[in-house]
C-alpha cells in the first residue's frame, strides 16, 4: 500500500452516529498514510460516535458539516458501514444527494458492510457488481445490482467490501481506485 501516492487528493468520509469504527479508521489511516486529505463529513455538528462491534465506540470530531460540504470540493468518497449509520444516512435527502453527486460526476466511491444502503438510495447500485454485508444481498439485487460474496469488488468506480475482516483486502483496492482519480486530476491540471 505504501507505493500508492495520493498527495493532493481530497476524500470525504460521510458518517453519522453509529458507523462501525474500524470501517472508518482503518481505511482513513491508509488514505492518510498515502498522502490523501480526509475529512469527516456529517449531518451532525461537533462530534460523531462510532459503534465498536457490540457497543458504542469512540467519538470523532466532524471536520465539515454536511450542509457546508460541496461534492465538487472532493475527489473521492468513503462510506463506512455499521447498521445504524447508513440506515440513518439513507433517510436524509442531503446525505443521499451528496452521495449521488459523486456518482453523477464519475468520482470514485468506496463502501463497506452496510454502506451500500446509501448507494441504493442514491440510485447508483443499478448495473454495478458489488459486495456488502450478506443481509443487503436482496436489497442490492432489487436495486438492480449484481451481488457477489467476495472480500472486495471494484466495478465502475466503486470499491465495496463485506465486513471488517475484509479490510486488509479492501484498503489496497481503495487506494488503487482513488489513485486513478488523482491521475485524472493531474491530467486535467496539465491541460
Amino acid at each position: 500500500m505504501a507505493s500508492v501516492t495520493l498527495n493532493g487528493l481530497n476524500v470525504a468520509i460521510l458518517v453519522t452516529d453509529g458507523f462501525e469504527q474500524v470501517e472508518m479508521t482503518e481505511p482513513r489511516n491508509a488514505l492518510d498514510a498515502s498522502g490523501a486529505e480526509t475529512q469527516l463529513v456529517s449531518p451532525k455538528d461537533g462530534q460523531v460516535k462510532a459503534w465498536k462491534f457490540t457497543e458504542w465506540g469512540d467519538t470523532f470530531p466532524v471536520d465539515m458539516p454536511l450542509d457546508s460540504a460541496r461534492p465538487e470540493n472532493f475527489d473521492a468518497l468513503l462510506l463506512p458501514g455499521g447498521v445504524i449509520n447508513p440506515d440513518k444516512l439513507r433517510t436524509l435527502p442531503d446525505a443521499v444527494a451528496f452521495v449521488k453527486a459523486f456518482f453523477d460526476a464519475g468520482k470514485p466511491v468506496a463502501s463497506i458492510c452496510h454502506g451500500p444502503w446509501t448507494i441504493i438510495e442514491a440510485g447508483a447500485a443499478r448495473g454495478r457488481r458489488l459486495t456488502s454485508w450478506p443481509s443487503l444481498k436482496t436489497d442490492l439485487k432489487n436495486a438492480g445490482a449484481e451481488w457477489v460474496d467476495q472480500q472486495v469488488g471494484v466495478d465502475q468506480g466503486l470499491a465495496t467490501s463485506r465486513q471488517p475482516d475484509d479490510i486488509p483486502a479492501f484498503n489496497p483496492e481503495v487506494l488503487n481506485l482513488f489513485a486513478s482519480a488523482r491521475r485524472q486530476l493531474r491530467q486535467t491540471a496539465a491541460e
